[in-house]
């Protein structure tokens, strides 16, 4: 078992009912679990454990939900799962602008949420096999020591934006990236810019690496929030 695999899974979340039903099937998995039951209390926890996915609640006292995903976010890229009953379009949509890496809505199936658990890990193990030098997905690879990419064995032309870009997403394959996030990963001078911006980049990056960008293979949109690298590239 590796170090990752040792740390715990946090369940950050009021109902005492529902904390414990998701830390029950979470051990069942084979898995280490914690509760929080606020968001003060679960920030503070998901900061000192390290842990290897976060499942949280919004409606929380002290500090919601939205905010803890937010701070999360700023200092670290470990997985966070919502589990909310605000199960509207804009909240799903809000809850991937800022970070969440999937979204279940209450009631939930607790054989389906442990699914999208596995899931997740997954993502994110091949993710930590993959944060070295090189980066490879399918027949794409990255390099960010040389600065090169390669499509088979053809190198690509990149700007710095297309090669900064294309590196946030094959870093972390599977995770819907806001337009916003996106901007904030390749504006590194703070510059006023509009999020429409990295439709652009997109389109121009889609044009060096898809065999047909007007059907991606590697980067995919997520209607009404970004774009994501896909997991099956």
């Amino acid at each position: 078992m590796t170090a990752s695999q040792q740390r715990p899974i946090l369940v950050i979340e009021d109902d005492r009912h529902i904390a414990a039903l998701v830390k029950t099937y979470l051990e069942h998995e084979g898995f280490q679990a914690s509760v929080a039951t606020d968001g003060e209390q679960g920030l503070a926890a998901a900061l000192e454990q390290q842990p290897r996915l976060v499942i949280l609640d919004l409606m929380l006292p002290r500090l919601d939900g939205w905010e803890v995903c937010r701070r999360l976010r700023a200092d670290s890229d470990v997985p966070v799962l919502v589990l909310s009953a605000r199960g509207e379009e804009v909240d799903r949509v809000m809850g991937f602008s800022i970070g969440a890496d999937d979204y279940v809505v209450k009631p939930f199936s607790p054989r389906e949420l442990m699914e999208r658990v596995k899931a997740i890990l997954r993502r994110a193990e091949r993710t930590e096999v993959a944060d070295t030098a090189l980066l490879h997905q399918g027949e794409l690879s990255l390099d960010r020591e040389t600065h090169e990419a390669r499509l088979v064995e053809r190198e690509l032309s990149l700007t710095p934006t297309e090669f900064r870009l294309l590196e946030v997403l094959m870093a972390h394959p599977g995770r819907v990236y806001s337009r916003s996030a996106l901007l904030n990963q390749i504006n590194q001078h703070g510059e006023v810019v509009v999020e429409r911006v990295i439709d652009v980049h997109v389109g121009k990056l889609r044009r060096k690496i898809e065999t047909d960008s007007t059907h991606p293979h590697y980067i995919e949109t997520v209607r009404g929030i970004g774009y994501r690298f896909n997991p099956q590239a």
